[in-house]
């Protein structure tokens, strides 16, 4: 029996990806040529990613004292669209990635035999400090707000 980050497991998931994108649904998505295909799918993640991106970085600027004459709390009123906008966001890049579901780096053939593309390279940089902004925000939560005892 094979561990979990075993090659074999590796493998496995490689079936299960491309079996994903080897389904009807994300053969649509990427091969019609109606406009409700790839285009408007791509067009919501962009819009969603719009909404997200715009009311997080209107309220974070506001809290680093950016129009300090503009109240904070009416601002709270924005956070149901921006939940639309991260909900628009998850299904449409779900499926964005479900139809281009095996294209990875380990999928070169001479991966190990030549130097990788700045590309990859800005992509790996992209993920880590990624992850290290999910993960210090998550360990901060518990030192911030309600939870920590601060009063809100």
């Amino acid at each position: 029996m094979l561990a979990f980050g075993d090659f074999g497991s590796a493998l496995y998931m490689m079936d299960f990806l491309r079996l994903i994108e080897q389904s009807s649904f994300s053969q649509w998505v990427t091969g019609s040529s109606s406009v409700f295909a790839f285009p408007s799918i791509l067009l919501l993640h962009t819009i969603g990613m719009g909404v997200v991106v715009g009311i997080s970085a209107g309220i974070d600027l506001r809290i680093l004292g950016l129009a300090p004459a503009l109240p904070l709390a009416p601002m709270e009123k924005f956070f149901p669209l921006l939940w639309i906008g991260f909900g628009v966001n998850a299904v449409t890049g779900t499926i964005l990635l479900a139809a281009d579901a095996t294209t990875r780096v380990f999928n070169e053939p001479l991966v190990d035999k030549k130097p990788l593309t700045s590309d990859v390279k800005l992509l790996a940089v992209t993920s880590m400090i990624f992850w290290l902004g999910a993960i210090t925000a998550g360990r901060l939560m518990a030192y911030l707000g309600p939870v920590s005892g601060l009063a809100k």
